[in-house]
């Protein structure tokens, strides 16, 4: 396991001082239970601090970045950048996922591909580096790999808002989400989605849940009205 978290902090560019912190960070909880670490054993504490580091820092970033839009704008841009699948995303371009501790049965039912378990273990991670390196370490984290790429990230997590938007201009046009295919066993499921805008297909998407192929369907539609 040491090799692999080197590995990991070689990915994200920062080398702890304390390594129990990463290690805790990547310990899901029912890893914690398997090994009876305790309930202080897993990352849920790390997480909750995390959480919290990353509000202050995106609300920051945003406030900065946008100094003309409104509270209740502001509001929406943080929901979109940090909520559960975003985080997860974000973690997947990193390989965070293969770095977790988990129990073999949550292993076994595809707990490694949870959006909310690879998110819970992304704010864990900045909540460890928040108290191994302090503030600015953390803010240097969440800029690269949380913050960055910002306007391709909101336009997928958006993407079913904003091809409602794009379709509502053009009058008498109507969008639907037909689901194609299903396959896999119930706890990991592989969703695929078509969008048809006034009827015509104009993508496809995949994902873990219908919610997220219709967002993957929905983004490929934008992609091509846009050209």
């Amino acid at each position: 396991m040491e090799k692999q978290l080197e590995a990991l902090e070689e990915r994200i560019g920062y080398h702890f001082q304390n390594r129990h912190l990463l290690t805790q960070a990547m310990t899901h909880s029912s890893y914690a239970n398997e090994k009876k670490l305790g309930k202080t054993g897993c990352n849920e504490r790390l997480e909750f601090l995390g959480d919290a580091v990353l509000e202050l820092i995106s609300s920051d970033f945003l406030y900065k970045k946008y100094p003309q839009i409104p509270e209740g704008e502001l509001t929406k841009k943080r929901a979109s950048l940090v909520c559960e699948p975003s985080l997860a995303y974000c973690a997947r371009e990193f390989e965070l996922p293969k770095y977790l501790l988990l129990g073999k049965g949550e292993d076994m039912t595809g707990g490694r591909n949870r959006d909310s378990i690879v998110s819970d273990a992304t704010e864990a991670l900045l909540g460890a580096i928040y108290l191994d390196g302090g503030f600015a370490s953390a803010k240097e984290f969440v800029l690269n790999f949380i913050l960055n790429d910002m306007e391709h990230k909101q336009l997928f997590y958006d993407s079913k808002t904003i091809l409602q938007e794009i379709v509502q201009e053009k009058v008498c046009q109507s969008v639907e989400y037909r689901l194609i295919k299903e396959e896999g066993p119930d706890h990991n499921k592989s969703f695929t989605v078509n969008v048809l805008v006034n009827g015509q297909e104009m993508g496809s998407g995949t994902g873990h849940t219908k919610k997220a192929a219709e967002q993957a369907a929905a983004y490929m539609a934008i992609r091509k009205l846009k050209g």
